[in-house]
């Protein structure tokens, strides 16, 4: 059975989380969660550095108690430690632990204030308005936590789209082993760059298909066989995914993988375009009567129809058909249109890699800038930079500039947007530098009208020039804070800012209907990694993920522009 990094991560998360509640010592907590980052963020397999006998404590943050725990991981899919954890943790906790926005301190502050047995209690409590009334919660939290509830009742659980695409590009390259495949493709939501997945939908075009579902069902994650026939079989996999694989000819294929990619509202009216036409399509073709007049690729589809192709992550019905009728389809931005990154974070705060080794990994990337935007001194859990050390860095990334070759650094900070719109830092220090990267780091829990106008103060200094990960949202973890976004994005607008695409996949901050929001605002964003090591990087194509999916074109982003033109449009927000 193999294990990937991100089930890695999930275990010594939840240690942390168990840990934490129990109240047991902050450095212990700390350090499974800088070891769930260090390993989720890997370019590579840890199962397959442990194949190839590489010592693990060689990565950041691993000492031998825990790479004698992933070892373990690896070898049986859990970890004794964490097995005894739960066993001293009441289920309460860690049911209340699943839920959006409750860490272990508000966990174990509910559960101790209102006696709480499982999440009827919880509800019954919010339904009462108890919760409310407990310090640091207030009622929006206490209406979060009702949306939360009801959510986890009434939809499937989701996975993200990060924690997926290990399993899938695993499964699509043991497929491919398989004699007579020809082509192996993931569609779904997976194709069209959701930030979660429910399933994974596979299509794989063979001549018969009995040989390609007996080997998928032998995979050897597979935890659960829930169908198997000629040309279609379902799994559940070690990690709880559900993984359909559908075989079908080639000449279906473009209409198969039409069909599964989806979304359905897409399908739909797709279907109603061809009926219009005297057509049938479905999965296997166009049909006209019985003859197929189409369906060997998914152009042929879309031109019998009278469509141009739509790219995948369009495929919404928000707007798509109108603008192919209209000959307006956007050129969709691609991952090697970024000529640079302006977010990154160093060992001088919460990174794990240096200046030069920043640089040197965003230059192998293909990069011509990156912006190192550390912590300022108000977050002090990331050792934030106070002035005297921010200047110390900037001296040092002079030095660095004058050796550096194919690459250059901006000088810039992560500056905490405090809760009366101020920023952490004195003007004379933000003024030298670069870029100014603004971001709420704390009172998640303001009105609307507070929080908008806090983000809308920091926004109109005049050293601002990015705001990052705008929602503040945590993807299952946190709900974005209450916010106008309309307003904040003609703010940007008007100010002459910018606004973050965030692609850590926890965060892809903006969404992606606030993505297109802001393009037909004019308002240019930054697809910015938010690297906390060399690894993160190429986190970057989650972040072109979400871009695409808000119709972003190569000249709506800005840091596609460059090193010349970047510093430039940087430069007029730091002197408005």
């Amino acid at each position: 059975m193999a294990v990937h990094n991100g089930e890695i991560a999930a275990i010594f998360e939840e240690m942390a989380d168990l840990l934490e509640i129990e109240g047991a010592n902050p450095f212990r907590v700390r350090a499974y969660r800088f070891a769930a980052r260090t390993i989720r963020d890997l370019p590579g397999e840890v199962a397959e550095m442990v194949a190839r006998g590489e010592d693990l404590t060689s990565l950041p943050g691993i000492g031998d108690d825990l790479a004698g725990k992933i070892l373990e991981i690896i070898r049986t899919g859990t970890v004794a430690a964490l097995e005894a954890q739960r066993s001293k943790t009441p289920a309460t906790l860690t049911e209340l632990l699943r839920i959006p926005g409750l860490g272990p301190k508000r966990v174990q502050a509910l559960v101790c204030a209102l006696n709480l047995r499982g999440l009827s209690d919880l509800q019954q409590a919010a339904l009462e308005g108890r919760i409310r009334t407990l310090p640091g919660f207030g009622e929006k939290t206490e209406q979060h936590i009702l949306e939360a509830l009801a959510a986890r009742t009434g939809k499937e659980s989701r996975m993200q789209l990060a924690v997926a695409m290990p399993s899938a590009e695993a499964l699509v390259a043991y497929l491919n082993q398989c004699p007579g495949v020809g082509r192996v493709v993931v569609a779904g939501s997976y194709r069209r760059a959701r930030e979660t997945i429910g399933d994974l939908d596979i299509l794989v075009t063979a001549n018969t298909g009995r040989a390609i579902t007996d080997r998928f069902i032998r995979y050897p994650e597979v935890r659960e066989v829930l169908a198997h026939g000629e040309t279609k079989a379902s799994v559940r996999l070690q990690n709880h995914l559900q993984v359909d694989v559908r075989v079908v000819p080639d000449e279906s294929y473009g209409a198969a993988l039409l069909y599964f990619t989806g979304s359905k509202h897409h399908n739909v009216v797709l279907r109603q375009l061809a009926q219009e036409r005297g057509f049938k399509l479905n999965e296997y073709g166009v049909f006209r009567g019985a003859v197929r007049v189409a369906g060997d690729t998914e152009e042929s589809v879309y031109a019998a129809v009278g469509l141009p192709w739509i790219p995948p992550e369009l495929r919404e019905n928000r707007g798509e058909f109108d603008a192919a009728k209209a000959g307006r389809l956007p050129t969709l931005v691609e991952l090697q249109d970024l000529v640079g990154d302006l977010h990154a974070h160093t060992t001088a705060t919460d990174g794990r890699h240096g200046l030069k080794e920043m640089a040197d990994a965003a230059r192998r990337r293909g990069l011509r800038y990156l912006a190192i935007t550390d912590h300022s001194r108000r977050l002090t859990m990331a050792r934030g930079l106070n002035p005297a050390r921010l200047s110390a860095q900037m001296d040092e990334i002079d030095r660095l500039n004058r050796d550096l070759t194919d690459i250059r650094l901006l000088k810039g900070i992560e500056v905490d947007i405090l809760e009366d719109g101020s920023l952490d830092l004195p003007d004379d220090v933000l003024g030298r530098l670069d870029l100014v990267v603004g971001a709420v780091h704390s009172r998640f829990n303001l009105s609307k009208q507070k929080q908008t106008d806090r983000i809308l103060k920091a926004m109109d200094h005049p050293h601002f020039s990015i705001l990052a990960h705008p929602s503040g949202r945590l993807i299952g973890r946190r709900e974005p804070y209450d916010v106008d976004m309309l307003r904040i994005i003609r703010k940007a607008r008007e100010r002459g800012c910018f606004l973050e695409v965030n692609a850590h996949p926890e965060r892809l901050d903006l969404t992606d209907l606030h993505c297109q929001i802001a393009r037909e605002e004019g308002v240019l964003l930054a697809v910015n990694s938010d690297a906390h090591s060399t690894g993160d990087l190429d986190d970057r194509r989650y972040g072109i993920g979400q871009a695409r999916r808000g119709w972003l074109q190569k000249s709506d982003v800005l840091n596609t522009r460059s090193y010349a033109e970047v510093t430039r449009l940087l430069r007029r927000t730091m002197e408005t």
